[in-house]
């Protein structure tokens, strides 16, 4: 399961990053790392973006960006 894939109000915990080089390292640099928790606070009424708790901080990232997070 993907992070585009939680619903609102959801928690859950990031097991591996998909993506290569400096994608995946804007996803790093944002505190989206292996075992880091996530908690999904909004989603655009079209789907785009995603507003999420992430390390005690709110980030919004776009759906092309949440299918490269697996979480479970």
């Amino acid at each position: 399961m993907t992070l585009k894939d939680v619903k609102v109000g959801q928690t859950v915990t990031v097991s591996r990053l998909h993506g290569e080089g400096p994608v995946k390292r804007r996803i790093m640099d944002m505190g989206i790392t292996k075992g880091t928790q996530i908690y999904v606070r909004k989603v655009a009424p079209l789907g785009d973006p995603m507003e999420l708790n992430v390390r005690g901080y709110e980030l919004s990232v776009r759906k092309a960006d949440a299918e490269m997070i697996e979480v479970q």
